[in-house]
């Protein structure tokens, strides 16, 4: 599990594709994120849960397979590239962000953003399938940043959107702060909104019947 939190941006080094095997190799730079992890450990690439497969001389590489190539940005990735890094918090660790699993739900991207002094307000597309799931003052991770919705479209909408505020810390610190209108991004919803729907459709399905579902939640 992760949190949201990003504690440190890396660089791309390489991204080697086997399609032969639909899968790919990525290698990026990191400094106290390489720090003690383990071959097999688990760590954030910008929101993506990854398994290390070697670590070494201030770099790490991971597995890619053909499924996280298909539903997140980085097969995109470019050597140079910044990407923002989280390993998976500890036991007793501070939850300081949200519950953030490194698995993503859909890739949107930047619409717009508007300097408002002390901070920026971005706007993101997201894809109507998840739409549903974002909600204003909820927790959505972009490209692995835990932030707070500060407003969404209409639900009738036929492209709907999100914005969120971004701090000058977060500005600096992620790789939010250079993004481009038209940049593509990684999205995770609030996992607690897929359960909850999921529960409700077995409940209506006849699977379960509703009264009980408040008492099984309870």
């Amino acid at each position: 599990m992760f949190t949201g939190i990003i504690t440190e941006q890396g660089s791309v080094q390489s991204l080697v594709l086997h399609p032969e095997t639909d899968s790919a190799v990525l290698t990026f730079t990191a400094g106290a994120a390489a720090e003690d992890l383990e071959l097999g450990g688990s760590i954030a690439v910008n929101g993506v849960c990854l398994t290390a497969v070697s670590n070494g001389a201030g770099s790490i590489s991971v597995d890619v397979m053909g499924e996280t190539l298909k539903r997140t940005t980085t097969g995109e990735l470019k050597d140079g590239m910044k990407v923002n890094l989280e390993r998976c918090v500890p036991a007793g660790g501070r939850l300081d962000g949200h519950v953030v699993q490194g698995h993503v739900d859909a890739v949107g991207a930047l619409l717009e953003r508007e300097d408002m002094g002390d901070w920026q307000r971005l706007r993101f597309s997201v894809p109507s399938k998840q739409a549903r799931y974002v909600a204003e003052k909820g927790s959505i991770a972009i490209d692995g940043v835990s932030l707070t919705v500060t407003a969404v479209s209409e639900a009738e909408a036929e492209e709907p959107w999100f914005e969120v505020g971004l701090i000058p810390t977060t500005l600096a610190e992620t790789s939010l702060g250079g993004k481009e209108p038209g940049s593509k991004v990684n999205l995770e919803v609030d996992v607690l909104a897929k359960y909850a729907e999921r529960l409700l459709a077995f409940s209506t399905a006849g699977n379960q019947p509703a009264r009980h579902l408040a008492e099984d939640l309870a």
